[in-house]
């Protein structure tokens, strides 16, 4: 059964409807409340179609059978929603629904600047509809697309050349033991210990990747890292002197000198010892006796430096002894210093250099005034000594 509306004049049927000044004026649908001294001007009444006047419905419905149903206008295409909008059908009507991103101001949709709310944690780039978080470099978005995580450089093939460690945000490169962190902050070049001081070996550095090591010269061994020992081929057998032959060990080499030294008039009583004998007229002038001593110093020792020390081994009682360099120190390089009758020093007055060979007389003539009456109270005795100066200072 179809019901039909009503028109109600509402300024008739309610009591006082405008209040004070203000006079009633009824309308299709309700009434207004305007100054007593205004007028209302009725327009010009609108043919009722056809179609209307047979759809007792309410706006936005049409009779179905007996009752009235919703018009979808969206189905129908009867709405004025922007191309960009979705219509959505309500009861006797219909809305506009702007896209996600967007919110509508009048019949616009109007793009939504979800970044002033702070959604990403590092920076927001905001697009047409949308926003996009994004991370300072050394991050990277998280699983919510907003939060922005740490980057293990490391572990993804940061350019350090040896060493990386991860930090907040960024990655250190560091460097082995022996290498510096060139200008590029991820290369590691090479230090040249070498070239830092001239102390750091006792002979030569040999700068190597990472490291350097010190080597000695031939006739040396390392000692520790950076120290030169002397080689003793006489002790390790390292030597090509023969039976007859003694090896003296001096510093970087070996000597072999000859088992028997004693020259004529001398002849060889023992090892080292050479004694003139007096019934020979050669030996009148001559010292009695001739020790064969050997010595070894490094070149350019401080001076001056007590050397070799000269002591008598039998002494006449009465005798006065002197010492004296008698032969082979023809530039005065040293010097007899006595330190009692039977004791003297030998000296190393001026710096020399090696190799270089010296064979020294050392004489201690012997007066004894005791002796006078057989008419020869003076004897002498000499140590023939072979200073052997090496190449180096050590």
């Amino acid at each position: 059964m179809l019901t039909h509306c009503q028109y109600i004049n509402e300024c008739e049927t309610i009591p006082d409807a405008c209040k004070g000044e203000m006079k009633c004026f009824n309308h299709y649908g309700g009434y207004l409340c305007l100054p007593r001294s205004a007028s209302v001007i009725p327009a010009a009444e609108t043919p009722i179609a056809p179609t209307e006047a047979l759809n007792p419905c309410p706006m936005g419905y049409e009779p179905h059978r007996d009752s009235c149903v919703d018009v979808d206008e969206c189905e129908r295409d009867e709405h004025d929603c922007q191309p960009s909008q979705q219509c959505i059908n309500t009861l006797g009507s219909f809305t506009c629904q702007c896209p996600d991103g967007y919110r509508k101001v009048g019949t616009e949709c109007i793009d939504i600047d979800e970044c002033r709310y702070r959604y990403c944690q590092h920076r927001c780039v905001n697009v047409p509809g949308s926003f996009a978080c994004q991370c300072e470099p050394g991050f990277q978005l998280a699983g919510n697309n907003r939060s922005c995580v740490d980057v293990n450089e490391c572990e993804m093939g940061a350019p350090c050349s040896q060493r990386c460690y991860n930090t907040y945000g960024t990655f250190l490169c560091r460097c082995e033991q022996g290498y510096e962190l060139g200008p590029d902050g991820f290369t590691c070049k090479d230090i040249d210990e070498c070239s830092y001081s001239s102390y750091q070996c006792q002979f030569q550095c040999v700068n190597e990747p990472g490291k350097f090591s010190c080597v000695c010269p031939e006739g040396y061994q390392l000692l520790g890292t950076r120290m030169c020992q002397d080689i003793n081929e006489c002790e390790t057998g390292e030597h090509q002197c023969t039976d007859s032959q003694t090896c003296v060990n001096i510093h970087g080499r070996y000597q072999c000198v000859d088992n028997n030294r004693c020259q004529d008039p001398h002849v060889q009583v023992s090892d080292n010892l050479c004694v003139c004998p007096v019934n020979k007229p050669a030996c009148r002038d001559a010292p009695f006796s001739i020790v064969h001593r050997y010595m070894s110093i490094t070149s350019e020792r401080s001076v001056p430096s007590d050397i070799f020390q000269i002591q008598a081994t039998s002494v006449s009682a009465g005798a006065y002894n002197t010492f004296r360099i008698r032969s082979g120190d023809d530039n005065g390089d040293f010097y007899i210093r006595q330190i009692n009758n039977i004791s003297a020093m030998l000296v190393l007055a001026r710096a020399v250099s090696g190799p270089r060979e010296y064979t020294l007389d050392l004489e201690m003539v012997s007066v004894n005034p005791l002796l006078s009456y057989q008419g020869n109270y003076q004897t002498s005795s000499a140590l023939r000594l072979s200073i052997y100066v090496g190449q180096y200072t050590f």
